[in-house]
């Protein structure tokens, strides 16, 4: 039982700190792609991809992160 408890408890840390890494890829990307998009005069247009490109890196991070703990 003991077990069990602490073995989702584990898995519950992971996938927090999965969605931090991705958390701060978005906000991030979403702020360069403001940058971006304000100096080209686009931001409806490069906000999204920067948030995009943020969300993925963020998954790359926290994946990279999980493999290296096991």
């Amino acid at each position: 039982m003991k077990k069990e408890k602490q073995k989702t408890k584990n898995q519950k840390q992971n996938n927090e700190e999965e969605n931090n890494y991705m958390s701060i890829g978005i906000c991030l990307g979403m702020s360069i792609g403001a940058g971006i998009g304000a100096a080209t005069d686009s931001i409806a247009i490069w906000m999204p991809v920067g948030m995009c490109l943020g969300l993925c890196i963020g998954y790359a991070i926290a994946k990279s992160k999980k493999d290296d703990k096991k």
